[in-house]
């Protein structure tokens, strides 16, 4: 009686052993599946890998097109027509109110912000141009246009802002120029004009 009594002890602890494993690989491969699923409320966010961030807005429910140019050192170029260039990024191309909807609690609206942002994710040293342009106008007065720039690490310090008009269809201004030297400063700002869309349009 002894010997089958623990004969029946033996094969309860492997069955618990079994199991205990069993549970332990579904847990795991859960883990697992939940890490992979990608989270859609991410999308169109600004990467907060980011070191300069650059924000053009007019005003709220404007049907107005504005569009950001903007040259690297390497004079590169980023637009709507090109969205990345390794170094910058076009975060949001806005298009005024065109086409320019959101969800919310699962109904389309329209959404009155009228704002591109560009990343800039690594500090090569050089000069940046930040052009505007005035890409579809629906009406004959001025649009006024405010840039802003960004540097986010190690804290979140303000280069520029200013406040631009544009007055047409095919207005293009350089609302800034500014330097990034060695240590990752911006300095030397300046908004000498330098145009850029004749540029961007023939590398497109």
């Amino acid at each position: 009686m002894r010997h089958s009594y623990f004969s029946r002890q033996d094969g309860s602890d492997a069955f618990t052993d079994l199991l205990f494993n069993a549970l332990l690989g579904f847990a795991f491969m859960f883990v697992i599946a939940f890490s992979l699923i990608s989270d859609p409320d991410r999308r169109g966010k600004v990467d907060p890998n980011a070191e300069v961030l650059i924000t053009v807005r007019w005003p709220d429910d404007h049907p107005d097109d504005v569009d950001t140019i903007v040259e690297d050192p390497r004079g590169e170029l980023v637009w709507y027509h090109n969205k990345d260039s390794g170094l910058m990024h076009l975060d949001r191309d806005d298009r005024g109110t065109f086409q320019d909807t959101i969800v919310i609690d699962n109904e389309r609206v329209a959404n009155p912000i009228n704002q591109e942002t560009v990343s800039l994710r690594a500090l090569a040293p050089g000069e940046y141009v930040v052009n505007i342009l005035h890409y579809q106008a629906n009406f004959a007065g001025p649009l006024p246009v405010t840039v802003k720039v960004e540097k986010l690490n190690p804290s979140v310090t303000l280069a520029y802002y200013g406040t631009h008009e544009l007055t047409g269809i095919g207005h293009e201004l350089t609302a800034i120029r500014f330097m990034i030297d060695a240590d990752g400063n911006i300095t030397e700002l300046s908004s000498r004009p330098k145009a850029l869309v004749v540029k961007a349009a023939k590398a497109s």
